[in-house]
């Protein structure tokens, strides 16, 4: 395959073309500040994988964020871990071949983001990854594994926050490390005003802002894990008012599977996946959120509303040391606790960047692989 990794003759005056792959919904998020970023100063393609193919979880994201549609969809769609990757790997190759692109930029910890990855390694062409550098120290999660490898393969690393930095250096990746804050703030600054004025989710579902809690459950290891699954079911069921769980597919066909469905209707309001901005919504104005998810974490702790995590540890320590986000695992008794009265610290600490990431990494690019 042609390139050379020590860095290929951008186009004319610095510009360089960029191949992106975004893959599940936070990518899209994250891509969007990026790519208005790099739209002045650099030449980019987006990649869709299609590892999110619900409609309501990767098409009308495009839409609403109003970033131009991929130019390729490579409909990987659902499978196991080692499908999805693979399937990745052998259905990118060959757009990077065609595009010969000066720098294949990666989002995150998904198969999408490692099976990318590999592929610019293998590839010769310089691989940089958005949000490098978080560790949630459990390997038996897939993201973990996922982050480790593509950090190792990458040249380019841009970390979101402080740990994020340490990390990397304490892995002996300090000389590619780049300190930009996190893409996600970026884009929460506009999300939430857009949200403000074009949501009319309250209305449509019927909740009152402040008066409900907003829950979403989709990693495999709450969602496979019947015992699991049941058991934070029992701990939504416990809070008092609403409870809105917009429902993932996999958690849906898992509730089926395990017999679970009936009762979680009863006891929760089960919706269809919602659009970013209902969802920006819809977080920013509940009581509380119940999470599994990384992304929603974090944008919880930017929208101020109190997260309770279904996991016992995250990558995101910062929003557990702010006091604004508990870690209760799947026990349903914790979770009950912890969303019967959220409160949060007075304090308002800024640990990820000051909503100019994109920027700079978009500045990084230029000045490093022109």
């Amino acid at each position: 395959m042609s390139g050379d990794r020590s860095g290929q003759a951008a186009d004319d005056a610095g510009s360089l073309r960029v191949l992106s792959v975004v893959g599940a919904r936070p990518q899209f998020v994250k891509a969007f500040p990026v790519s208005r970023a790099l739209a002045d100063r650099h030449d980019e393609t987006l990649v869709h994988t299609g590892q999110h193919y619900d409609e309501e979880l990767s098409d009308v994201f495009f839409e609403e964020l109003a970033v131009p549609e991929p130019a390729e969809n490579l409909g990987v769609g659902s499978g196991s871990h080692a499908d999805q990757t693979a399937a990745v790997m052998t259905r990118l190759e060959s757009v990077v071949d065609r595009e010969d692109p000066d720098v294949l930029l990666v989002y995150g910890d998904t198969n999408s983001t490692l099976g990318a990855a590999l592929v610019g390694a293998k590839s010769n062409v310089p691989v940089a990854h958005v949000e490098a550098g978080l560790r949630s120290g459990d390997r038996r999660m897939p993201e973990e594994v996922n982050r480790i490898v593509t950090d190792h393969v990458s040249d380019l690393l841009f970390a979101p926050t402080d740990a994020a930095v340490r990390n990397l250096r304490d892995e002996g990746l300090g000389t590619r490390t780049h300190q930009t804050g996190d893409v996600m703030y970026d884009a929460m600054g506009w999300a939430s005003d857009a949200a403000r004025r074009r949501s009319t989710i309250h209305d449509d579902l019927g909740v009152d802002p402040g008066e409900y809690v907003l829950a979403t459950v989709h990693r495999a290891r709450n969602t496979d894990d019947a015992e699991r699954l049941a058991n934070i079911l029992d701990g939504l069921a416990a809070v008092s008012g609403p409870v809105v769980l917009p429902l993932h597919p996999r958690t849906a066909e898992r509730l089926d599977a395990f017999a679970l469905r009936e009762r979680a209707e009863q006891e929760l309001e089960l919706i269809d996946p919602v659009g970013y901005l209902d969802f920006v919504a819809l977080l920013d104005d509940a009581r509380a959120v119940a999470t599994d998810s990384g992304g929603v974490q974090k944008e919880a702790f930017f929208l101020d509303t109190p997260c309770v995590t279904l996991r016992e540890e995250t990558e995101w320590v910062e929003t557990v040391t702010a006091g604004k986000n508990e870690l209760v695992g799947a026990d349903a008794t914790a979770i009950a606790a912890a969303l019967a009265d959220p409160t949060l610290p007075d304090d308002d600490p800024r640990p990820y960047g000051d909503g100019d990431a994109a920027g700079r990494i978009a500045d990084v690019l230029g000045e490093t692989l022109s």
